[in-house]
């Protein structure tokens, strides 16, 4: 999950903030959340990214309640200090330079699940997983798919995820978000417009604090089976002992991305510390110490040797944020 919700004018106004309004600025930061560990200066985010890529966050804050994310944004906004809204850091790839501004992590003290019968209640930060075991525990249906997703919930609503036939798009009812101007608004139905990676949320900049899913009873046996169908899948098939982040690139029309980076003889490429995967060819994993150069170099050459080859472009799922 990641979308900008503020910017600042240009890089010199950052610059100006930093040298002469930082310590207010992380005063009053400390002064909404009081907690120490949820307010880091300068943190690496190859802590904070299942890729294990990218250099510090200038601030990153772990809010606990959709009071504290209005109150952060509204300090951001009024410093014009830019906002990068994060999950759990899987399909994103965060430069080497590391992101300017402050990053607003939404994880475990954003990820409450609650349920009324048939629909669950998922605070953002809730991972797909425990989302998944959680309906199965009450033996509801239609969130199986999701069971080996490595993300948050809002993460996979904001870019529709989906796997093994399917997607966000079938389970969730609504969404509640926090807009630009700091009110809350309720998404359902064709409001959400998901499509394929994408919702209304790709756009609006509005940012995901709960999702309601709207399952089906079933038999709690069956439901497991399921999942554990689809755990095997993925362990077998996908890279999940490195570091990566997810699928690299959109599945292009007519094709799929991993067939036609296999046929081209690209498994196993190198780059610097990272590789297409000899397991998946659809995945760039690190192989130890890669950067984000390595990745978007690695990434810029299977394009050009797809297209030669197929004359398809493909088209990166992974989203590139921080400082260029």
């Amino acid at each position: 999950m990641c979308t900008k919700l503020s910017a600042i004018q240009s890089q010199k106004d950052w610059i100006f903030l930093q040298k002469n309004e930082q310590t207010a600025f992380f005063e009053k930061l400390s002064i909404i959340i009081s907690d120490p560990e949820r307010v880091l200066r300068d943190e690496p985010m190859v802590n904070h990214t299942t890729f294990r890529i990218g250099g510090p966050a200038d601030w990153l804050v772990l809010p606990a309640s959709v009071e504290e994310i209005t109150a952060v944004l509204a300090v951001a906004k009024a410093a014009a200090v830019p906002v990068t809204v994060l999950g759990r850091g899987s399909n994103v790839l965060v430069s080497d330079k590391g992101i300017r501004g402050l990053v607003l992590r939404l994880g475990k003290h954003m990820s409450r699940i609650r349920h009324e019968g048939t629909t669950l209640f998922a605070g953002a930060g809730a991972s797909l997983g425990d989302v998944s075991r959680y309906a199965a525990k009450l033996s509801l249906t239609g969130l199986e798919f999701a069971i080996g997703i490595p993300g948050t919930i809002g993460g996979a609503v904001f870019m529709n995820a989906g796997a093994y036939e399917g997607e966000m798009r079938q389970v969730v009812s609504a969404v509640t978000a926090i807009c630009p101007d700091g009110g809350l608004a309720r998404y359902c139905g064709e409001a959400l417009a998901f499509s394929y990676r994408h919702s209304v949320f790709s756009d609006n900049k509005c940012l995901i604090c709960e999702v309601e899913l709207q399952l089906t009873p079933g038999d709690e046996t069956a439901i497991r089976a399921k999942m554990d169908e689809c755990t095997f899948r993925r362990n077998s098939k996908q890279p999940v002992e490195l570091p990566s982040a997810g699928s690299v690139f959109k599945r292009p029309p007519g094709y799929y991305a991993g067939t036609l980076i296999e046929q081209t003889g690209l498994k196993g490429l190198t780059v610097g510390g990272a590789q297409v995967s000899e397991k998946h060819a659809g995945f760039i994993v690190n192989i130890g110490g890669a950067t984000a150069s390595d990745v978007m170099n690695l990434i810029r050459e299977v394009q050009s040797r797809v297209y030669e080859k197929f004359s398809v472009r493909l088209e990166p799922e992974v989203r590139q944020i921080g400082e260029p």
